[in-house]
């Protein structure tokens, strides 16, 4: 491509696909889309991005086209490659200047040159880091900052890889510019400290940011530059010297103001402080001891002493308190029990911790946590009134306890309280001593202290256990504290009820379970306390038969009797909650429901959140009843089949719920039946939605695939591959992977008709291996699909290789030995250990093999064949011998504990195809030794013996290892 004649064709196309007008726009992507793959048009499309005269969306699309380029042609082995010579040109444009005047254009920038620096730097591109440290020197502040920029991005990206060699590359890049961006920051963060005086919030913005961007790159080079960063004293300097510079932006907190763009860029900046000291932690814990005393003396003094008031702020308490916390808890600072077994890292770690946290100091931290921080904020007890559900899962949800206050601060507590328990429990237990007795409900403030002191008692109950007598403080206190009625004691009753559930596993007599169950009993009479209650009923009610059915008989009772909508759907909850914890007990009481809920469902038609509830018990009655589930179909059947049909306008508010109801129903379903089979025509339709349920959709075809893959597959397969095609061309990458992984599931599950089935897919999967996809979760799935297909169905494969290869216009071998090559090269992408044998078996299938390309991939294959090995054998103790830890040899049914959920028939349909799966059936081992024998057999000793030579002789030493025996 002529770049003199091309840059105004380029330029007006990249204009049109701007446009709003879709008559426009898809012509112009078709062309571009065309171009990819011209020689020349990347050095256009820099042309064009690096012209700050043309119109800021046509050269922000010019962007994205180089970085979708850089993705899938940079790479010297990707089909269509840019040559040697445009990527010399193209890497010494784009460091020209670093002068781009908009910044989501600068940033987009800045990446590519990341991501170029990632597959290029140093080797191919000695010049860039020289060049980005000159650049970040000179006195124009735009050119600076884009710098500034771009060095951020590339040490980012260049910290990001994981090979031993680019590790060292790293370390070795690391050293060389340590003390210059040191340097750097130190100048940028002086800068910004004299200009906080001055109160010109554009001087002072602007030296923030090249703070922060330059304490994002020492952040990347102390963490990930190092193998021993202790040993190295700008290192140790920089890290200590952060408490000094965190004391100084803290108090600059009191000179700007509380809402504007300058405090925002402050509180990251704090933030980005705490975040590389919790880092180095992370990474380096032993070299991170020298800095433990002043870590906890920092970070106690701000968030538990009056050091802190006025300059702190949520999240960076937060982050104080998980440094406290990992400190407390690493592993690396806990001596064995036999103190001479410990390393003197260890015990040099745990005498810091120790002198650190006396008496006074840990007692002062307990009760500053429990006195001032688990006080219920005014808008906590706001929204637990009004959403005690919402404010319950808000409080226990996922890792909130990194990000939000309260669960913060619960978990330090543990933590430490776990620690330090001898020293803690007089503490505790004081505390409680002085809440003896009824509370004056008119003292809101007395309250939430009660309210606090149960929370830290019942988050410390197996710590207390033989320091509390709870069956007398349940008597005499907690029993008469549920009883109380008052408006404003409801927050403490709820506590109670959740203190009690903490505890009832813990220590409780049973002689007493008769009373709390009074109790509870009267509380279902109020209905906002039944989320709070509900941990304790489970524990009580539900462990225990008798209560089990007069309590269920007690809630469906209720059920009939009540007339309001909203009280049906919370007692149906309850009763979803009982059914989900007593799973296949609750067999013998459910007979009545069963009986009522079609008829529930008949009234409820002009109620479509009273539907909702009667589907959620709907879906743990199919589970708690497994296989005899099936004798619901007549009503069960119709009742998915209205919900998921977006047909029907009630679907705007069951369509979830359905489609939940409907994946249980498949995973406890016994056998396909008509019915069944047929309802699956209503899933097109939700697959063309693309919504947020998709996920809940591809487990359907899954449990489809899983109950009855030839029937299914025979009926529906045409219309299901002509929806995965049309969505693959514009789901995420979480979507593309969830319909991949419904295509290996059904190569899995029918190695012959499958891929037969699925046949418009595996080219699309075939050339996405070939160009080397960008995203590892996709690449791994791919890989795993093109490994059923390469082990399982050798013949289909063929031809899948020689469609490709016109497609390609290369030779087959040419284009297997791409295939092969990109395989090898991203193995790492693939996680599963599973996914990761599967690959070694599929490349080693290909063998014994005289076929020149194969041979010349044969160090590669074996690489392959060695890390799966790692993976999946190991060591008898006792005769020395490896064995492969994923073989199967007979169905084992493993005992079920009470607290566990029973196997699901999908469960065991799974089994029973592990039972066939070359990946449970295969010793790897043995596979690699036949195929190496058969290989030499071909060959002959000379021959092999040469071929073996290619192999590093450590990876052979490790297979002889591996294959001792044979």
């Amino acid at each position: 491509m002529d770049l003199n004649s091309a840059s105004t064709v380029v330029l007006q196309v990249l204009t049109q696909a701007t446009s709003q007008d879709t008559a426009v726009l898809k012509p112009a992507e078709e062309q571009l889309k065309q171009w990819e793959t011209q020689p020349g048009f990347y050095s256009v499309l820099l042309n064009i991005f690096t012209n700050h005269t043309l119109d800021i969306n046509v050269r922000w699309l010019a962007v994205l086209y180089f970085k979708h380029g850089i993705d899938r042609y940079w790479r010297r082995v990707a089909p269509h490659a840019l040559s040697e010579e445009e990527k010399t040109t193209l890497r010494a444009g784009l460091i020209t200047n670093f002068n781009e005047p908009i910044n989501q254009i600068a940033t987009q920038i800045a990446v590519l040159i990341a991501k170029v620096a990632r597959l290029d730097c140093p080797r191919q591109w000695p010049e860039l880091i020289p060049t980005l440290i000159e650049s970040v020197k000179v006195q124009d502040d735009l050119r600076q900052h884009r710098a500034l920029l771009t060095f951020y991005h590339v040490t980012k990206t260049l910290a990001s890889k994981r090979l031993a060699a680019d590790r060292k590359l790293f370390y070795d890049l690391a050293s060389g510019i340590y003390n210059f961006a040191c340097s750097l920051w130190n100048h940028h963060t002086d800068t910004f400290l004299q200009q906080v005086s001055s109160g010109n919030e554009a001087a002072i913005l602007s030296s923030l940011e090249r703070t922060l961007l330059s304490l994002k790159v020492l952040r990347k080079l102390t963490v990930n530059g190092f193998v021993e960063p202790h040993k190295n004293m700008e290192v140790m300097d920089f890290l200590h010297g952060i408490f000094e510079r965190l004391k100084q932006f803290l108090e600059c907190s009191r000179s700007i103001g509380t809402d504007n763009v300058c405090r925002d860029r402050l509180e990251k900046t704090i933030i980005l402080f705490t975040k590389v000291l919790l880092d180095f932690l992370d990474q380096h814990p032993f070299s991170f001891t020298p800095l433990i005393q002043r870590s906890l003396e920092f970070s106690v003094s701000y968030v538990f002493t009056e050091v802190g008031e006025g300059v702190t702020f949520e999240r960076f308490i937060v982050q104080c308190m998980n440094l406290i916390k990992m400190i407390v808890k690493n592993y690396a600072y806990k001596p064995s029990k036999n103190f001479e077994d410990s390393s003197p890292e260890t015990l040099e770690a745990h005498k810091i911790k120790m002198a650190f946290f006396t008496y006074p100091t840990l007692t002062e931290i307990c009760r500053r946590l429990v006195s001032h921080y688990f006080l219920l904020t005014e808008e906590e007890l706001t929204m637990w009134e009004e959403d005690p559900e919402g404010f319950t899962v808000e409080e226990t949800g996922g890792d909130s306890w990194k990000y939000s206050l309260r669960p913060c601060t619960e978990v330090l507590f543990i933590d430490i309280f776990h620690e330090y328990n001898q020293t803690l429990t007089p503490v505790l237990l004081e505390m409680m001593q002085t809440l003896q007795g009824p509370t004056n409900v008119e003292d809101m403030n007395a309250l939430l202290i009660k309210d606090a002191v149960y929370n830290a008692v019942g988050l410390a109950a197996y710590e207390l256990f033989d320091s509390v007598d709870f069956d007398q403080w349940f008597k005499n206190q907690l029993l008469p504290e549920l009883q109380v009625i008052h408006n404003r004691y409801k927050p403490l009753r709820r506590r109670v009820i959740w203190l009690i559930g903490q505890w009832i596993s813990v220590k409780f007599k049973s002689d007493l379970r008769p009373m709390l169950y009074e109790a509870i009993c009267n509380l279902l009479q109020d209905q906002d306390l039944v989320v709070c209650f509900l941990s304790a009923l489970k524990e009580l009610v539900f462990k225990v038969s008798p209560y089990l059915e007069t309590m269920f008989t007690l809630l469906f009772q209720l059920l009939q009797q009540v007339t309001e909508c909203d009280t049906k759907m919370h007692v149906l909850h309850v009763l979803s909650c009982v059914i989900e914890r007593v799973n296949m007990q609750i067999r013998p009481y459910v007979g009545c429901l069963v009986q009522y809920l079609p008829l529930l469902w008949k009234q409820s038609e002009e109620h479509n959140m009273l539907r909702c509830a009667i589907l959620t018990t709907l879906i743990h009655l199919v589970q708690g009843l497994g296989a005899d589930s099936k004798n619901l179909y007549p009503f069960l059947l119709p009742v998915i089949q209205l919900s998921t049909d977006v047909s029907q306008p009630p679907h705007v508010y069951l369509l979830e719920d359905g489609l939940e109801l409907w994946l249980v129903t498949l995973e406890n379903s016994p056998c396909i039946t008509p019915e069944l089979l047929r309802i699956f025509q209503n899933m097109s339709p939700l697959l063309e939605l693309s919504s947020e349920n998709l996920r809940t959709c591809f487990k359907i075809i899954n449990g489809y695939i899983f109950l009855s893959s030839t029937e299914f597959l025979q009926t529906y397969a045409v219309g299901l591959c002509q929806s995965f095609c049309e969505l693959l061309k514009e789901i995420t990458t979480e979507g593309q992977v969830q319909v991949l992984k419904v295509v290996e599931n059904a190569l899995k599950v029918n190695p012959i008709l499958g891929p037969q089935m699925f046949q418009p897919i595996l080219p699309y999967v075939f050339k996405g291996i070939i160009e080397g996809e960008r995203y590892p979760v996709v690449m791994s799935t791919y890989l795993g699909v093109m490994g059923r297909v390469l082990l399982q169905n050798t013949s289909f494969f063929s031809s899948l290789l020689n469609e490709m290869a016109h497609k390609f216009n290369q030779e087959m071998d040419q284009l297997l030995g791409n295939m092969i090559e990109m395989w090898v090269d991203r193995m790492d992408n693939i996680t599963q250990p599973e996914r990761r044998k599967l690959s070694a078996l599929a490349l080693l299938s290909l063998l014994p093999s005289d076929n020149s390309v194969i041979q010349d991939k044969f160090c590669g294959i074996i690489n392959i064949s060695v890390e799966g090995l790692h993976d999946v054998m190991t060591e008898d103790p006792e005769t020395g011998t490896y064995k492969d830890c994923m073989l199967m040899s007979h169905l084992e049914e493993p005992k079920v504990t009470e607290d566990e959920e029973p196997p699901t028939e999908q469960d065991k349909r799974k089994k029973m195809l592990a039972l066939k799966d070359p990946v449970h059936t295969v010793s790897l081992q043995q596979f690699i030794y036949e195929k190496l024998k058969a290989q030499q057999e071909m060959l002959g000793e000379q021959g092999f013996q040469s071929l073996m030579e290619t192999v590093d002789t450590e990876i052979v030493t490790q297979l002889q290892e591996f294959l001792q025996g044979f």
